[in-house]
């Protein structure tokens, strides 16, 4: 696209965006009687518009029908999760037995632990990028010392090069090699939260795999952002939350993935519960775990109905819009345009005060850019707030923005960049 550095460009482009309508099914903040400009959904998601509808059918449900909610009416409790199914492995290429919802990320991921890290004397080191989320960094740290470990030796963290922001592959793989005959699992982010950078997770996973571990992803910014194919990547598990690209309300319900490949593999250890038992026998409350088929076999406790009904509200967008790949195109133009503008304001100003960090190609990065403000950047971020302008802060200097292609427009990103000249 031959992107222009004016409004009537940005006004032209949305009005010609096929994807132009979905922005009215979401509930947009105010800021002094308008709306903000929410470049910011890396970090939580707007509220669709149908998710109050969606939560007050469960609650007419539970006051009309109790108990026996969970086995009547229209939408029984029972297989509610189920219904989810469908549109969860579309966004991360999987099968539909592949996936399940429950739980919240980091709960998920240490569950999903229990089954994929069995480290011994010889295989107990896992490899993760430097600078991951801090929550995954914890639970790495606590898995290790549960099994004995020293997080020091245990954990390889992997860092750009000298001089560099990002990770190459091959230093990925590289790595791996190196720590073959120790490796025990390879855990890391599908996009690194602070760059954004979009790692090349098929070439993960097969170096992975050659090397004797098991491959598994925290895609907490990259579900509902990216297109994905865990299953023909073949990567063993991965987990993410929903409450960020996929809209379902702060701290909203998790999910997994578990390649059909472990279904029959009764050496895996899990944590059991009682709503991860089989489902044709649940009922008898009979002695000894019997997993449920798939990825529901590594449920543990009952459906949370509330939460799962603020995402299927944001799934029937989803589905609505074409699913994933319908929206990464409108992805790629909107960071492209953001970008583009950025560059046009170090251009104008004759030296580099807003350098961006996550890489240039767009098949390496998703909805995000972050960006160094070289001079003041605290007060440009507090100035864009001021001005109705929601991005996310990162110390020291990092402002992530991202806009998203459900509800972000092209005068959006006009807009709020123009700010940041302003700023200037």
């Amino acid at each position: 696209m031959n992107y222009q550095s004016s409004l009537s460009f940005a006004i032209e482009q949305d009005r010609n965006d096929p994807l132009k309508d979905f922005r009215k099914r979401f509930l947009i903040p105010q800021h002094k009687g308008e709306e903000v400009i929410y470049l910011c959904g890396n970090s939580l998601g707007l509220q669709p518009v149908s998710a109050q509808q969606h939560i007050a059918d469960q609650l007419n449900n539970w006051e009309s029908l109790a108990v026996e909610g969970w086995f009547q009416g229209n939408d029984p409790w029972l297989n509610y999760h189920k219904q989810l199914s469908a549109s969860v492995s579309k966004i991360v290429g999987a099968l539909e037995n592949e996936v399940t919802v429950m739980n919240s990320l980091t709960v998920n991921l240490h569950l999903l632990m229990v089954s994929f890290y069995k480290p011994n004397s010889k295989r107990f080191k896992i490899i993760m990028e430097g600078g991951a989320f801090p929550s995954d960094q914890y639970a790495m740290e606590s898995q290790v010392r549960f099994h004995g470990f020293d997080p020091k030796e245990a954990i390889v963290e992997i860092f750009p090069r000298e001089g560099e922001l990002t990770l190459r592959t091959e230093d990925i793989i590289l790595k791996i090699n190196e720590h073959a005959n120790e490796l025990a699992l390879v855990m890391f982010a599908g996009i690194n939260y602070y760059t954004g950078q979009f790692f090349d997770l098929e070439p993960i996973t097969l170096a992975g795999h050659e090397a004797g571990a098991y491959v598994g992803f925290d895609l907490a910014h990259t579900a509902g952002n990216v297109p994905l194919k865990l299953h023909d990547w073949g990567a063993d598990f991965a987990c993410w939350c929903s409450y960020k690209y996929m809209n379902s309300g702060p701290g909203g319900i998790s999910g997994i993935f578990v390649h059909e490949k472990h279904f029959e593999n009764k050496e895996l250890d899990r944590f059991a519960g009682w709503w991860g038992y089989r489902e044709d026998k649940r009922f008898l409350m009979a002695p000894g775990f019997d997993a449920a088929q798939g990825a529901d076999g590594w449920q543990v406790s009952t459906s949370p109905i509330l939460l799962m009904a603020l995402f299927k509200a944001s799934m029937a967008i989803f589905d609505k819009a074409g699913g994933i790949d319908a929206l990464r195109a409108k992805s790629i133009a909107l960071t492209g345009y953001m970008e583009f503008l950025i560059n046009d304001i170090n251009q104008q100003q004759g030296e580099e005060l807003f350098k961006i960090i996550t890489p240039a190609n767009p098949q390496e990065r998703g909805c995000q850019l972050s960006v160094v403000c070289k001079k003041n950047a605290k007060a440009i971020f507090k100035y864009l707030a001021d001005n109705g302008v929601i991005g996310d802060w990162r110390e020291p200097d990092v402002i992530r923005l991202s806009p998203v292609p459900l509800y972000n427009t092209f005068t959006d990103v006009y807009k709020a960049v123009q700010y940041l000249a302003t700023a200037v």
